[in-house]
């Protein structure tokens, strides 16, 4: 029968789901009938899935092909902001269970002709009168299709207990409706050859039921239900995701860190006047890289600027310049100079308004810079400026030798190669809680 049918009807079936999730993207999604989760696999790419669950009666095989489901490495290196947490339970869908209750959408790809007649009345109660889902796709083949199909004597598959006609499918589906409260559009997938469509239908027929009521009719439902738990809970797992306080925090930090080293090399390059990557690495990584350019950008007119473009502009004209910090009688000054070869072994400053401004992810992940500065003073392995307006980074790469006197290092001065940019930031940023905002 597959060869018949370009893709495979499978997946096309698949394919019908996935269309529909792409169009209403559904929060919570039940896929009944499970089995080797092949459908589940494909659904977890689609982010807007908050909850993937499967539920199948047969525990061996869900175990088999439970892992494949499982967080791959890139998941984890590039968490996204989205949340998505996967369980497959064993199961009848005959039997309540109040785990499953209330879902935008539930699937039953090909299963009710595995089901008794009188099983199907069973699941029609718990799918639609217990478990009332925002929207159902079934599907299941139609006999009309069958005399297409080569070789074909009786039903297609051996543990099929009927398959209907594309009236009987539409018979049960009205009455469904009328039972429960929902409506009904009937298609399908698998086109019959040219000129038999109209006769024929197609070879495996579809209804997606969608609630009527909204969600007013599952709230009515859900005042006089009771929590009923019939299936096992066989997986379950919890992909990352920047909603983690502590994934968070671990992304912001390598965005951090990456940048202020980016930012000290290319002012090195400067002011040495050796060619640096960096250069290079502006031209490759598109928005990330273009912030050097942006942060020197020259804007026309004052008042065509936005706060954030004036900002730019402050920090960037900063740029450029080494600014030495000392330390007299314990009051700090700023001065401008170049660094001088017996004092090469010193700081950089990076001021953080600066890394904000130049870096698209840190400012979206922090949400401010007040923000960013408290999460960098609890970093263990960060130094910051006396006043917690900058990172200080070591002026060359290389550790300090051993026999260096710490105490001295951290009196030598700091070179800053932004100035007073320190002292602007951005006008744009907003002025929120980050602890209260993860």
């Amino acid at each position: 029968m597959e060869p018949m049918f370009t893709p495979a009807l499978h997946r096309q079936r698949h394919q019908f789901v996935i269309d529909f999730v792409k169009r209403k993207k559904p929060k919570k999604v039940l896929d009944l009938g499970c089995c080797e989760c092949v459908l589940l696999k494909q659904l977890k790419f689609h982010r807007e899935i908050e909850l993937l669950v499967g539920l199948d009666i047969d525990g061996v095989q869900i175990k088999k092909k439970m892992h494949g489901l499982a967080p791959i490495s890139t998941d984890y290196l590039q968490p996204s902001y989205d949340q998505l947490r996967i369980e497959l339970y064993q199961g009848s869908v005959t039997e309540k269970d109040s785990r499953l209750r209330g879902f935008d959408l539930v699937t039953s790809i090909e299963l009710i002709e595995h089901l008794t007649l009188a099983d199907v009345e069973l699941f029609s109660e718990v799918v639609f009168g217990y478990l009332t889902p925002e929207a159902v796709i079934v599907s299941t083949p139609n006999s009309d299709f069958n005399p297409f199909l080569p070789g074909l004597v009786g039903f297609r598959h051996i543990d099929h207990k009927f398959e209907w006609t594309r009236a009987e499918f539409k018979s049960w589906a009205m009455k469904v409706c009328l039972q429960y409260g929902y409506g009904v559009e009937l298609t399908g997938v698998g086109q019959a050859p040219p000129g038999q469509q109209e006769h024929a239908g197609f070879c495996s027929q579809i209804g997606v039921f969608h609630r009527l009521g909204g969600k007013e009719r599952y709230n009515m439902f859900d005042e006089d239900a009771e929590d009923v738990f019939s299936y096992t809970l066989l997986y379950s797992i919890i992909y990352p995701s920047l909603h983690d306080n502590n994934i968070l925090r671990r992304v912001l930090m390598c965005e951090v860190v990456y940048w202020a080293e980016k930012l000290k090399r290319r002012w090195i390059a400067e002011e040495t006047g050796e060619r640096d990557d960096t250069d290079d690495l502006c031209q490759a990584e598109g928005e990330g890289g273009e912030c050097f350019r942006a942060s020197e950008r020259h804007v026309d007119t004052e008042e065509t600027q936005t706060g954030e473009q004036r900002a730019l502009k402050a920090c960037g004209a900063e740029m450029k310049t080494l600014v030495d910090q000392e330390e007299e009688d314990g009051e700090l000054f700023w001065r401008h100079s170049k660094p001088d070869s017996d004092k090469w072994r010193r700081r950089v400053s990076v001021p953080l308004a600066v890394l904000w401004c130049c870096c698209p992810k840190v400012s979206v992940l922090s949400g401010s810079v007040s923000n960013l500065r408290l999460l960098l003073m609890d970093e263990p392995g960060v130094n910051l400026s006396q006043d917690g307006s900058a990172m200080l980074l070591n002026h060359q790469e290389q550790d300090l030798d051993d026999d260096d006197d710490e105490e001295e290092h951290r009196a030598d001065l700091e070179d800053s190669p932004y100035a007073e940019a320190r002292q602007c930031p951005p006008s744009a940023e907003p002025e929120e809680d980050w602890e209260a905002n993860v």
